[in-house]
């Protein structure tokens, strides 16, 4: 498995992740998109949310993915909130693209909406 040189990443960027389930100890090679900041950064850490199939069954917050091009996917995706990972930015293997502003920062809302009280 190729690891990206890139060091880098922002609030946005679709990545590809070794992403964890939820339910096992293993992982599966996934798009994802980053949702932290650099603060996050800085401490060594990346936070990310799935990034699934379309064809999937939905949970409420789950989003469809506009411009599948500017994303890098290949298919009808979509956005997974409620999903988060933390990894370190040295298992990202790649930057495949970037989510648009709109779209991007209705994640962020969902996932904040998540967070706390």
């Amino acid at each position: 498995m190729t690891i990206s040189d890139e060091t880098d990443y922002a609030p946005g960027d679709v990545v590809v992740v070794p992403f964890p389930y939820s339910d096992q100890f293993a992982e599966k090679r996934r798009p994802a998109l980053v949702v932290s900041n650099a603060k996050v950064q800085s401490q060594g850490y990346v936070w990310v949310v799935m990034i699934t199939s379309a064809r999937h069954s939905r949970l409420a917050n789950d989003l469809e993915i506009d411009d599948l091009a500017r994303a890098g996917l290949p298919s009808p995706s979509i956005v997974r909130p409620v999903k988060v990972a933390n990894i370190e930015p040295a298992r990202i293997l790649r930057r495949a693209g970037r989510l648009n502003s709109r779209q991007a920062a209705v994640v962020f809302d969902a996932v904040k909406s998540f967070i706390g009280r």
